[in-house]
């Protein structure tokens, strides 16, 4: 019974700590826009779901999948943080080191530098604090770490629009924020994890095996941090070829494209196993069915979002500019056509992970990371251009032509695959 109700709290916190912390971006952007206006909502939306995003994946660095199926076990948690610090360390030159390259040639205010490193340090934050809630899941208390998770992100959150009501600084508001980042994560990470009834906690830290988890990982990270610039590369050129409030608006354009990520992935994830059991058991014939099963399922998804957004997507931009208020009038509604470009590019992106799950299945990481880095070529040639040519427009143009870039390089590899295991 105690076991069948620790299964409930898991299931329970999980989903609450999950559902708050992607509800927390899209609260966020909106009401930062309508607290301190286009420009600084702007350099907010850029600063939390892009550039401090990437500084997160940094952090992180792929490192929990090891960390939480880690049973023997192999690494001891003094490993694990330890290594986690070192990676923080690296996502903090590395948004110096960003931020003061656009400092220097001018491309950003101090104003906006300040806002950009500590929005930046929230998401690393973030990641530093995975590795206690990582811990917390390995010693069977999941729903300790979707406590954390969600108390952290909830107390974060409704500091920062306190205190921008209050004061009306999002630099400040920011700093609070931040500050109640580091707060939640001692109170409810590392406090509770220290409490730990499974025993003490092994924090010997070895040089040798931060080297080896840092090797282990390294082409993971390098295809996410890829994967996410592919993603984000017409934000970014959109932050630096047009006006603050120019780059909030389209990340309120590009909203709907988590929502269709996480869709599909509700529909993929239930067949991995089963994909991963046929492979194993070289089940051609079951494993292409499978396939079939998940192409056609995300298929389907993509083309009743589509055809919802040509019919309500007028109305629900609409529904935007009054949630926003009187500045955002007029913006949102003639961006109907990059909004659904965007929408369609969201579908291409989430084919492409139906592709990528696939080619994880049958460990061709080595071609993952050739797709990615190709299209991240293509990406860095081809975004900044587009923008610069035709506003947000092209940076919706570029987002599906390197989505559905990607999407091709990765079938083509999924149908050598296949092709393959036919004539095994």
């Amino acid at each position: 019974m105690n076991n069948e109700n620790n299964q409930k709290k898991d299931f329970l916190w999980n989903a609450v700590g999950s559902l708050l912390y992607a509800l927390a971006s899209i609260v966020l952007a909106f009401a930062v826009i309508r607290i301190a206006g286009d420009d600084e909502g702007g350099i907010f939306g850029f600063g939390f779901s892009t550039l401090g995003q990437q500084m997160f994946i940094v952090a992180y660095f792929g490192i929990r999948p090891f960390h939480i199926t880690d049973r023997t076990p192999e690494y001891s948690f003094g490993d694990y943080l330890g290594t986690r610090r070192l990676t923080s360390l690296l996502a903090v030159l590395g948004s110096l080191l960003f931020l003061g390259v656009q400092l220097g040639t001018g491309q950003y205010s101090l104003h906006k530098a300040l806002i950009l490193l500590l929005l930046a340090l929230y998401k690393i934050i973030d990641g530093y604090a995975d590795v206690y809630e990582s811990e917390l899941q390995r010693q069977n208390l999941l729903y300790r770490s979707g406590q954390s998770l969600a108390f952290r992100t909830s107390l974060s959150v409704v500091t920062l629009l306190g205190s921008l009501l209050l004061s009306g600084s999002l630099l400040t508001s920011v700093l609070l924020a931040d500050l109640m980042q580091l707060f939640g994560t001692w109170a409810f990470a590392i406090r509770v994890l220290r409490a730990c009834p499974n025993g003490q906690l092994d924090t010997q830290f070895s040089w040798t095996h931060a080297g080896t988890l840092l090797r282990s990982t390294s082409l993971l990270f390098f295809g996410v941090f890829l994967d996410f610039y592919i993603f984000s590369a017409s934000k970014y050129a959109i932050d630096r070829q047009m006006s603050n409030a120019d780059s909030g608006f389209f990340n309120i354009l590009f909203m709907p494209t988590s929502f269709i990520y996480l869709l599909a992935n509700f529909l993929i994830r239930p067949m991995l196993t089963r994909l991963a059991d046929q492979f194993t058991a070289r089940d051609t014939e079951g494993f292409c069915a499978s396939v079939r099963v998940m192409v056609r399922a995300v298929m389907f998804l993509s083309l009743g979002i589509l055809a919802a957004t040509l019919l309500l997507g007028r109305w629900g931009l609409g529904i935007f500019e009054l949630i926003l208020g009187a500045s955002a009038t007029g913006r949102l509604v003639p961006a109907f056509s990059s909004f659904l470009l965007i929408i369609l590019g969201g579908a291409l992106y989430a084919m492409a992970n139906v592709m990528y799950y696939i080619l994880v299945t049958v460990r061709e990481q080595r071609r993952i990371f050739l797709c990615y880095l190709l299209t991240t070529v293509l990406a860095f040639v081809s975004a900044d251009r587009m923008v610069a040519a035709r506003g947000m427009l092209g940076g919706a143009i570029s987002y599906v032509l390197l989505m559905g870039g990607l999407l091709v390089l990765f079938s083509l590899f999924v149908s050598v695959t296949l092709r393959r295991m036919k004539n095994i």
